[in-house]
């Protein structure tokens, strides 16, 4: 409940018990505002109730051996790798958990193999980490290939169509290792195949050692089952899809409005292996030069961004930040340079007021607040109470609290109770995430056609609602992680239909000429721009 003050600090604050004792700083990274995390919209990956132990069938159907508990012979690394991709396919767990949880990660995936399988392995050292990282990311990202592969090779829909979860999952970890990684095929193979006997049956470790056998002499031949790209435009855009491994209708939708040039490049640039930026935290007079001397100590690479001070990119060593504390301790954040350029577009100065609508996790609030230098109020609002807790934690953390005040609310019905209205409105909106799909491999998978015309109808209703909150002559920001033009450019035409008092303020004069397209809005390309893609538009409202 909100209290009353003659402040409009105190009157809008949101008081949070603490909780989360371990703050997982990181999360401000991989959810950047996408609607597949949002609780203004249902989570659209299919919900399973997933098993807490997998049924292990013998092949005489008499009852399953007893499994030891430990288990020397199975390769750490992929009976973790099996059990993550379960449960990001069948129990809407996040492809990047592992990254985000540091020293403690390996534990906390091997319960769950112990758990879902019935025994556990060794302890993952570090170089397993890296390799379940890479393993479940690019697994993910190449499913739809190394499905038409897996289908090709069993000579018989019906054998795919009717496979377990888990034994597809070890198919499919073998043939990404053997087709994209390069590894000692005979050493897949075999690993692979003492996965499947000891998780499942001998009968299973059977089929996954002919099949991949089959892999081998095809790709060591050079006449891997080829994809055909032909026929007319949907033929070609199955084609491509099955390629590139993305949604048809994600193909269609990018040829229709970039081309398909554009739309292989861009799918190209999805199946990359991410990198990443980081945000010294000025809240704590850090600057991006001790931030480069922290990555010296590390031996993380390493190269100033060449857009934004203070934020430093990596390719590789994320896992090494981690677990050397820098997120945990607060001395930076994960935070991609394209929305450290929308906070530029914001133009945060100090002793402004402003309101960020759809705060949560808070990577763009926190980066404001450091830009008030302690003077100003930023007031975070979001639906979720649990995120919003973790923003508040984490503004402690950075060192910013005091000028956060946070408000758990919808944001619809917020706006029209108001009695402030701000200097600067920031709507970060819920939306596709068409933007971060090589940062979130798994989200590909979870979106649909039919989300986009949601998505939009939410857009602007929140677009609406945070209009209101806009003194005369203050400045609305609207703001996604999608390069669609219906969530961006055309959401904006739309809205200044509805609101001839606002105009387009354009952001030439916040971010490079680059980002600036012929309407005066910003956006970041991943292809042209190698970072997220994001847009954003700045409207004044008249005085």
């Amino acid at each position: 409940m909100m209290q009353t003050s003659n402040s409009p600090a105190s009157s809008f604050r949101h008081t949070i018990m603490p909780s989360l004792p371990q703050l997982l700083s990181g999360r401000i990274l991989h959810f950047a505002k996408l609607s597949a995390t949002s609780s203004y919209e249902s989570h659209s990956a299919k919900q399973v109730k997933f098993p807490k132990k997998i049924s292990r069938k013998t092949d005489s159907g008499s009852p399953p051996r007893n499994t030891q508990k430990l288990n020397l012979e199975v390769s750490p690394h992929r009976a973790v790798s099996a059990v993550r991709l379960m449960r990001i396919e069948l129990g809407g767990a996040f492809a990047d958990l592992l990254n985000e949880q540091g020293k403690g990660s390996g534990e906390n995936e091997m319960g769950y193999v112990e758990r879902t399988l019935g025994f556990h392995t060794r302890h993952l050292e570090d170089r397993d980490l890296r390799l379940v990282t890479e393993i479940v990311g690019g697994t993910i990202r190449w499913r739809r290939y190394l499905d038409h592969l897996i289908l090709s090779l069993c000579h018989d829909e019906s054998t795919f169509r009717s496979m377990e979860p888990l034994l597809l999952q070890i198919l499919r970890i073998g043939f990404y290792e053997i087709t994209k990684l390069d590894m000692p095929p005979y050493a897949v193979v075999d690993e692979n195949v003492k996965l499947a006997k000891v998780a499942l049956r001998p009968g299973a470790g059977n089929l996954v050692n002919g099949i991949l056998r089959k892999l081998i002499v095809l790709k060591e031949s050079d006449s891997l089952p080829a994809v055909k790209v032909d026929g007319d435009d949907r033929q070609q855009a199955r084609g491509l899809a099955t390629l590139y491994s993305h949604p048809v209708w994600m193909v269609r939708r990018w040829t229709k409005y970039f081309g398909r040039d554009e739309a292989i490049k861009l799918m190209t640039w999805n199946n990359s292996s991410p990198s990443f930026s980081l945000r010294a935290n000025t809240g704590k007079g850090l600057t991006g030069a001790d931030l480069v001397s922290r990555l010296k100590i590390l031996k993380v690479p390493h190269e100033p961004s060449l857009y934004l001070d203070d934020f430093v990119r990596i390719k590789t060593g994320m896992q090494n930040v981690i677990q050397a504390g820098l997120l945990k301790e607060g001395f930076c954040a994960v935070q991609d340079e394209s929305a450290g350029l929308v906070v530029s577009i914001v133009d945060p100065q100090p002793g402004e007021s402003i309101i960020d609508c759809c705060a949560a996790p808070g990577g763009k609030t926190l980066f404001m607040a450091s830009r008030l230098n302690g003077q100003g109020t930023l007031f975070a609002v979001d639906i979720n109470e649990g995120r919003l807790r973790i923003l508040k934690e984490t503004a402690k953390l950075h060192q910013v609290i005091d000028v956060i005040s946070t408000i758990h609310a919808d944001l619809r019905t917020f706006s029209t109770d108001k009695v402030v209205e701000w200097d600067k409105v920031l709507l970060d909106a819920p939306c596709s995430g068409l933007g971060v799909l090589s940062k979130r491999a798994d989200l590909r998978w979870n979106r649909k056609q039919e989300d986009m015309e949601q998505l939009k109808h939410l857009q602007d209703e929140l677009l609406d609602s945070a209009s209101r909150l806009v003194k005369p002559g203050g400045v609305l920001i609207y703001s996604t992680c999608s390069i669609d033009p219906e969530e961006n450019e055309e959401r904006i035409e739309a809205f200044l239909l509805r609101h001839p008092e606002f105009d387009i303020d354009p952001v030439n004069r916040y971010v490079p000429e680059d980002f600036v397209t012929t309407r005066g809005f910003y956006l970041s390309n991943p292809v042209k721009h190698e970072l997220d893609g994001a847009f954003a538009a700045r409207l004044v409202r008249s005085q």
